[in-house]
């Protein structure tokens, strides 16, 4: 009888499947965000709209999504990464993705 009164009790203080977990102020915590992958290539410039802060590139295979070799727009973090840029150059650049858009975040 004692076991079963003991796993009645520990039933009851069960945490539900999909229960929210709470902080110490009693509000719901929210879930971790982890950062979005850096990825990173090599292309050349096709164009620049550096009022738009957009960059035609055409960049080398991508290994970490396992993208081929293909020509796309990005978006730059900062604008001022495009003043310098001229079609034809050879850039080395990372990105993240967001949403449907790829941000650039580095470019040398």
């Amino acid at each position: 009888m004692r076991i079963l009164g003991i796993l009645v009790l520990s039933a009851a203080f069960a945490v539900p499947a999909g229960a929210q977990m709470k902080d110490h102020s009693g509000h719901a915590a929210a879930p971790a965000k982890s950062a979005p992958t850096t990825h990173k290539g090599t292309a050349v410039v096709k164009s620049v709209d550096a009022e738009k802060g957009t960059v035609m590139l055409a960049h080398d295979p991508i290994a970490s999504l396992r993208w081929p070799a293909m020509t796309m727009k990005f978006i730059a973090k900062d604008k001022k990464m495009l003043q310098k840029l001229q079609p034809g150059k050879k850039v080395e650049f990372e990105f993240v993705q967001q949403d449907k858009d790829y941000i650039l975040t580095r470019l040398k």
